[in-house]
Order: C-alpha cells, then structure tokens, then sequence
C-alpha cells in the first residue's frame, strides 16, 4: 500500500475544511444515502461557530492505490503547541490560501514550522470564482513569503493549483473544470513516500483521542518497524523512565473514522488503544531494543488567568459542576489533551492559576467549559 501523509495549512476562512469535505466526497467516503452536513471535520460546536479549527483531526482517504492520510491543522499562533506535533505526522503540506486576501500573518507562523522540518509544500489558490480576485498576484505574495521564510531550492520550486472548494474544482491552471483529481494526483506525485529507516519499532505519540469505553487512545505515525496487536511494547517517557505495556487493540484511519487492524506498516498513522499514563512526545519503541525518539519541544504559555469558583449570590442556582473539586479536575483532565495549556494551584483552595497561548487559546477553554455547566 504506498502511502502520502499531508497536513493542510490554511488562515481562518480561506476554506481549508471545505477542501477536505471536497477531497471526502470525491474518493467516495460516504455511501449515496448517507447524510452529510457541511464542515465534516470541524465536529466541536465551537469549531463551527466561529469557523475555527482548534483541535488537528486525522481523515484517510483512499484514491488509485494510494492512501492518502489527511492532517487538519489549527492555523491560529494560539495553538502553537498543537501545530507543531501535528506536523511531525505529515511529509507534505498544502498550503491553501484565498485568491483576494492573499496569504495571511498567521499562516506565516505554521508554514515557518512546516518548512524547518522539510517538508514538501504544494500551493492551492482558492475561491478564485470570486469578483475582484488576483491569483497571480497572489502566487507572487505567497512565492515571497517562502523567500523570507528561508525556504530550500527545492521548497521554493513548489507546484500551485487553482481552483473553488465551493464549487468543487481545482485545475492546475485557472481553467475550472467539474473536479478535484489534479490537486489529487499532485498530492500523489509531489508529496514523498514516507521515510522508513529499517530496524525495530518506533512511534513517536503526538495526539490523543479519548473515547469513554477505551480510556486514552495513543495517536502517531509509526516511522519504523512495524505495530501488532497484543504486542508487547516498551513506552518510554520523556523523563527518561521505560515501562512495558501491551497493546490491546490497534486502529488506522478510513474516511473520518477508525478501522480496527491487526498490524500497522512504518509509515503509516494509527492509533494505539491499551496504553496507561503516556504523554504526547512519549515513543512507543520495541519491548527488548527500546531506543526513543527526540522529545517535541512545545512553545511556552504566554499569559495566565485565575479560573475560581462562582461566589456570587446566585452560587449552585445554574451549572452541574460547581464545586473547587469539579474545577479541578475538569482543568486537569484538559492539561491532557490540550499540552500548551498549564494548572497550578493559587493561594486559595478554590482558585487556580490557568496558563496558556493567548486569548483565544484560554476562551475557548471557558466557553468549552461553561457549555459542560
């Protein structure tokens, strides 16, 4: 099976979800009767509302014998923390950007990241349907911005595609035609295969899922070796500690959701079901040869917040989840998933100092919450 991993770099609004909702309905994710809605990917209220994606989701796809692994990326500086590790998964970036506004600053930020770790970058101007639009102009914006970003010959020597998520085409001229397939074959042709070096197995955590039924869920590419079920694993930390665990059930991506496998090639992304206490940045390495992979590094919190119980007189009239205990672990269970995020404890039993990215970053934590009650 040749594999193509890809992660998608957009600013909000240039249309980056509805160009894997494009790249979904193509290669037939969804049976002819089923319902889709709009923005498959963005599945957290909140993501939709403000058309916003904060947490990277993984989508596979499969299109001539070839799979193709699909990475959504936060665009916003705030979830610096989540770009990078995101981006350790890819071997290609697809760098979308809209054919009026040109690329935006913080697009800037994820492609500097995306071009530090070599990876291959694919241009795609879109909504050029639009009045007033100046591709061309655009391309040269974009072609400047590799420039000051330092970017390799090879970088710089980087295919564009044109075209309209909207409508549903994308052409490697500015000819519209009914279809998406020459971004496809372009994704095919000008992304890597990804790099396998030989020896035992080696998978670098770098997101989570959680799923009530099977606790934490491990998700990573693996990048060499290869991941059975029942295997027995050595997880090694980042603090130097190695334990042994079994993997109890493995599963790779298809479509938006999960297939269960028995083995996982190097090179491919899955996800590991059975592993206790891990972290992201932990590797997964074989039981009698362990060797680790280099920790990701994760950008500091910049600002911090003092999150208290409510000690108004309306105190436990609304909300389920009232008390300092409630707090607590609602915020610890957060600093889980959510790895640019720190809790400390203040002065007082019932507050606690929050620190995090940026204003959005800690927002949306609150509006999450206040939603939960």
């Amino acid at each position: 099976m040749n594999i193509r991993n890809i992660a998608i770099i957009a600013h909000v609004d240039h249309g980056k979800t509805t160009l894997v909702d494009k790249i979904l309905h193509t290669t037939k994710v969804f049976r002819e009767n089923q319902e889709t809605g709009e923005l498959i990917m963005d599945n957290n209220d909140l993501e939709r509302e403000r058309g916003i994606t904060i947490f990277s989701k993984n989508a596979a796809v499969t299109y001539n014998d070839y799979k193709i692994n699909v990475i959504d990326t936060p665009g916003h500086a705030d979830f610096g923390g989540e770009v990078e590790r995101v981006l350790k998964m890819a071997d290609g970036v697809i760098l979308l950007v809209d054919a009026f506004e040109g690329p935006m600053p913080q697009t800037r930020f994820v492609l500097q990241k995306a071009l530090q770790l070599h990876l291959k970058p694919i241009v795609v101007i879109n909504k050029v349907d639009k009045p007033n639009c100046r591709p061309d102009e655009v391309h040269d914006a974009v072609f400047e911005l590799f420039f000051n970003l330092d970017a390799t010959e090879e970088q710089l020597n980087f295919p564009t595609y044109y075209g309209s998520g909207k409508n549903g085409w994308f052409n490697d001229s500015l000819t519209p035609i009914d279809n998406i397939q020459p971004l496809l074959d372009g994704i095919i042709q000008h992304v890597p295969a990804p790099k396998v070096a030989e020896g035992p197995l080696q998978m670098q955590i770098t997101s989570l899922d959680y799923s009530s039924f099977l606790g934490r869920i491990a998700v990573g590419k693996v990048s060499r070796g290869s991941i059975k079920e029942n295997q027995q694993v050595a997880l090694m930390q980042a603090n130097g500690e190695i334990r042994k665990m079994r993997v109890k059930e493995l599963y790779v991506f298809e479509g938006m959701g999960k297939k269960k496998v028995s083995e996982v090639l190097a090179g491919d992304i899955c996800a590991v079901v059975g592993l206790e206490d891990f972290n992201i940045g932990d590797t997964i390495a074989d039981a009698e040869m362990p060797e680790a992979l280099p920790v990701i590094s994760v950008d500091e919190p910049t600002m911090s917040m003092l999150f208290s119980i409510n000690n108004s007189p309306f105190f436990g009239k609304e909300g389920k989840f009232v008390t300092s205990r409630h707090l607590r672990d609602r915020l610890i269970k957060e600093t889980e998933k959510n790895l640019a995020l720190r809790v400390e404890d203040s002065d007082s039993a019932d507050s606690f100092l929050v620190y995090g990215r940026g204003i959005l970053h800690l927002g949306i934590l609150i509006e999450t919450m206040r939603r939960e009650g």
